[in-house]
């Protein structure tokens, strides 16, 4: 999950450790060729590091990228990227339905809080 700079001070807050502390403990960088993110590390089955027993540790303070989850512009861009994304997350086409206004309501979330850089 890439992080934003709300991300960092919401989580490292929450956590009671510096800013300093928290990426050395619980981030890494991620080359993604025409970028570098910064992004919390997973476990060795490859859950987040804040997934334990079946869910979220930190919840409450969750960063944006998993709130807005599945609603990311990559799932977005086209049906078939939607549909891929539904053999992965069992929840895609279940549960509620979404209004066009109310997906794009969480995408401008993303715009007004950018994925950090790596410095």
């Amino acid at each position: 999950m890439f992080l934003s700079k709300n991300d960092l001070l919401a989580l490292s807050s929450f956590l009671e450790i510096s800013k300093d502390d928290f990426l050395k403990k619980y981030c890494k960088i991620v080359n993604l060729g025409v970028a570098r993110r910064i992004s919390l590390i997973e476990k060795k089955n490859s859950d987040c590091i804040f997934w334990d027993n079946g869910g979220c540790t930190i919840y409450e303070h969750r960063p944006l990228q998993c709130k807005v989850y599945p609603f990311w512009s990559s799932a977005l861009g086209s049906p078939e990227n939607w549909e891929a994304l539904g053999y992965n997350c069992p929840g895609v086409n279940q549960g509620k339905l979404y209004a066009a206004e109310e997906i794009e309501e969480k995408l401008a979330l993303r715009r007004l809080d950018p994925l950090l850089e790596p410095e």
